[in-house]
């Protein structure tokens, strides 16, 4: 009962050497019994055709000379192991091969002419042995007088044959055992090194350490493989912990502008006594408040999409709806001129988040235009397509996967003094994924950038 439960409590060594003692030995025993019962039925068998054989070739003398030099003839020519009579029909031992076989007969079986008869005895007083018997008679005839050949042939060194040979695999057996475990053991320790240096190296990484990575084998087998894996993990993890600093360092930057502003507004007003430096600086302390307000909520929509990803609560949304009043904000500002295409498309998700998404495209293309805009919707197998163009400086092709980061911005259209944080199209990005879409930055034929937001008809 407990050495079960020690190899489960064990290790992968000590399971690994458990499990290849248990299949070789039961595959010895099974390959011991298998050769014993083999070896024993030919044995035994070679036995039969030798006792066959020679009583064919008695009863063939007999059936042509009858008892004439019969017995000088079994004398001489009988082997050690074996006694040989021959029988009349009165049971009388008319010729044997041994003075011990002349008194009676061996069996008392009496086969027809030309047919033989085998017996085993473990036991034959008349001949005061012990040892076992093997017994061939055979019928024979010789002018019409019936006679019965009896050969009886000792298998007691047959037995001690596989007596032997059974000795010899008790012995064996353990030794081989034996060293099939510590050759196990000392290959599945061998094997399982690199893992250990592996789990010493991963033990002593901690939050400060997580450049360092994993040794990896030179065999380029399944450890090599896991150490890579683990050395991925560490990377992704350190890239993890980067961004994440640099996320809480730029909320940080991003939060202190308007804060500073605050504070100096704060204290102008209480040190003008009259009153009016606070209505001069109500509004700019409005703009400001409502600045970090709206930060405040972006970063707290990107959070909520790292931690459990966004929770998409979806309706039936009119998107044309959607770019309609887009279209309408951003011409009522008289900034750039503003193209559109857009035709009635429905799509099942979120109406206000996939209406931020529209609003961040649409002031970022504001922000980058020099002088126009262009939004196109179109639905096609399935697929609801918003593009949104502007003809202002373009993005160049190795920074259009960075814009969709953090914070990033990449050039003074898009600085700090402009009002944006460099979050709009980090929020584009995780709302689009969460309706499970896509978006994409190329080239606009305006000759600025064309973002292309694909969003699937059906929930």
């Amino acid at each position: 009962m407990w050495a079960p439960a020690l190899v489960r409590r064990s290790g992968v060594r000590a399971r690994s050497t458990a499990a290849a003692l248990l299949v070789v030995a039961a595959a010895l025993a099974i390959g011991a019994a298998v050769l014993l019962l083999l070896l024993q039925r030919t044995l035994i068998t070679s036995v039969v055709d030798q006792a066959q054989s020679r009583a064919f070739d008695v009863a063939g003398q007999v059936s042509e000379e009858g008892e004439a030099g019969l017995a000088k003839e079994l004398i001489e020519n009988t082997r050690v192991t074996q006694l040989i009579q021959v029988v009349n029909a009165q049971g009388k031992v008319v010729a044997s091969s041994s003075p011990k076989a002349a008194a009676e007969p061996l069996t008392q079986s009496r086969p027809p002419v030309d047919q033989a008869v085998e017996d085993e005895v473990g036991r034959m007083p008349l001949l005061d042995d012990d040892s076992p018997y093997l017994i061939v008679a055979r019928g024979t005839e010789f002018q019409g007088v019936r006679y019965t050949v009896v050969v009886a042939s000792s298998v007691e060194t047959q037995r001690d044959t596989v007596t032997t040979v059974t000795t010899y695999l008790l012995i064996g057996f353990p030794l081989l055992l034996v060293l099939v475990g510590v050759a196990t053991w000392m290959l599945v320790g061998r094997a399982l090194r690199p893992v250990e240096r592996i789990r010493a190296r991963v033990h002593g990484i901690g939050v400060g350490q997580l450049a360092d990575r994993v040794p990896v084998p030179a065999a380029g087998d399944e450890i090599a493989r896991l150490a890579v894996t683990m050395n991925e993990m560490l990377d992704r993890l350190q890239s993890g912990q980067e961004t994440q600093r640099r996320f809480v360092a730029d909320a940080s930057h991003e939060l202190r502008s308007p804060i500073a502003s605050l504070m100096a507004a704060l204290d102008v007003v209480e040190a003008d006594e009259t009153g009016q430096s606070a209505r001069e600086l109500h509004q700019v302390m409005q703009a400001e408040t409502e600045r970090m307000r709206r930060l405040v909520e972006d970063l707290l929509l990107l959070a909520k999409a790292d931690d459990t990803g966004l929770r998409i609560q979806r309706t039936d949304v009119d998107l044309d709806d959607l770019v309609g009043i887009e279209l309408r904000r951003l011409r009522a500002a008289n900034g750039v001129a503003v193209e559109a295409v857009v035709p009635p498309v429905r799509v099942s998700g979120d109406a206000a988040k996939l209406s931020q998404v529209l609003r961040n495209l649409a002031d970022n293309a504001v922000q980058a235009a020099h002088g126009k805009v262009r939004f196109t919707l179109s639905e096609e197998a399935g697929t609801a397509t918003v593009t949104v163009e502007d003809d202002g400086d373009g993005i160049p092709p190795e920074e259009r996967s960075r814009v969709f980061e953090r914070f990033v911005r990449l050039d003074a259209s898009r600085a700090r003094g402009s009002g944006g944080s460099g979050l709009g199209l980090a929020i584009v990005r995780e709302v689009v994924r969460g309706h499970g879409g896509t978006v994409e930055v190329t080239e606009s034929p305006l000759g600025g950038a064309r973002f292309v937001v694909r969003l699937p008809v059906a929930g």
